[in-house]
């Protein structure tokens, strides 16, 4: 599974720095052109079952960044940039906001000061219209058909009606739907309309060189205000990360990390939230001499795992053979884990956890 992130934002909020430093990318920061860039997920574990088990192929997991470009302003307008944002984020698992907190005489803002909160508000605003303007239009169609519904296309329409028309409520009162506390199958009903709130959001508060002595701080006030159920805040000198990235001495980028007082990647940091507001969690398979990380859903069973892999895995499916990651490292190799009864047989209806090894057996 590759995590699909879009990157919003107002114009001249740095939205195409931080991608270039998510991403090790070199897009024109001046261009409103979107942009498309992998990340590899930091995994730790990873390289440590690879320097137990000596594979030949070591295969992290993956982020898929896009910076729309455009601005996130007039979104809910219907103006000409909503639908090409829209056609940019529709497959995005959560929203990355970048906020502008950095001073900058020769970039101004486009509201003419710095304010985060007003520019917090005003991104959310827009995202919120933009998902009114879907609801209402659906329940207008819906009005309709039922005008002349047959009992069973009735029977289809009259739960979805229902719960838009909840849903409209909640927006108008500016509840994005992400904190609704909406079901899983009231979130598979509305999945095709790929409504913005409900996505998990990171807000990226993208702060210049001279407040990063004040990070902490500011990170843990803004998120007293904003974190919710699937929005956090994180602190990011988008600059500073994006020359980092992009050195190729490591020891070098590791001395200005010291200097600076970042202890890690903001990259790392990013994926590690993004993790959290996705409810993600990492296995390992070691197959044909490659060891690789997958990212599921928290919860995923055993059987949906193995199709992550391969569809043919899953419909062959007879059982997966799983050592927790702490119990491996404890072995020492997988012959003693196997020597001390650390590996179990599972059926399909495991829910995979974070870190385990997993050897899916299937017959097709």
């Amino acid at each position: 599974m590759t995590i699909e992130i879009g990157i919003i934002g107002l114009a001249q909020s740095g939205k195409t720095t931080i991608f270039n430093a998510l991403t090790g990318g070199k897009s024109d920061t001046r261009s409103l052109a979107p942009h498309i860039g992998i990340a590899k997920v930091p995994e730790p574990r990873l390289q440590v079952l690879a320097d137990m088990l000596h594979p030949k192929k070591v295969i992290p997991a993956e982020v898929s960044y896009t910076d729309i470009g455009a601005s996130v302003k007039d979104l809910g307008g219907g103006k000409g940039a909503g639908g090409q944002i829209l056609s940019q984020l529709s497959g995005a698992d959560a929203l990355i906001n970048v906020v502008r907190s950095f001073a900058d005489e020769t970039v101004p803002h486009i509201e003419g000061s710095l304010d985060v909160d007003r520019d917090i508000a005003t991104a959310n605003l827009e995202l919120t219209l933009h998902d009114l303007g879907i609801i209402s239009r659906r329940l207008e169609k819906i009005e309709e058909s039922l005008k002349g519904a047959k009992p069973a296309e009735r029977q289809c329409l009259l739960p979805e009606q229902k719960l838009l028309a909840k849903l409209k409520v909640g927006l108008e009162k500016e509840t994005p739907i992400r904190e609704m506390g909406i079901s899983a199958d009231e979130a598979r009903l509305i999945a095709n309309y790929q409504l913005l709130t409900a996505k998990p959001c990171l807000i990226v508060v993208n702060i210049g060189e001279e407040q990063i002595s004040q990070a902490d701080s500011m990170q843990d006030e803004l998120n007293a205000r904003y974190a919710r159920a699937g929005s956090k805040v994180i602190t990011l000198c988008g600059e500073l990360e994006m020359e980092l990235t992009q050195l190729n001495d490591e020891a070098a980028a590791k001395a200005f990390r010291t200097e600076y007082c970042l202890p890690e990647a903001g990259l790392e940091h990013v994926v590690q939230l993004s993790y959290e507001l996705l409810g993600l969690i990492s296995f390992f398979t070691t197959v044909s001499d490659e060891m690789k990380a997958w990212s599921i859903p928290k919860g995923t069973p055993a059987l949906k795992a193995a199709g992550k892999i391969h569809s043919d895995i899953e419909r062959g499916f007879i059982r997966a053979e799983v050592i927790s990651y702490d119990d491996l490292i404890k072995c020492g190799t997988m012959a003693e884990a196997h020597k001390k009864g650390r590996l179990r047989l599972e059926g399909k209806g495991y829910a995979v956890q974070d870190g385990d090894v997993i050897t899916f057996l299937f017959n097709i």
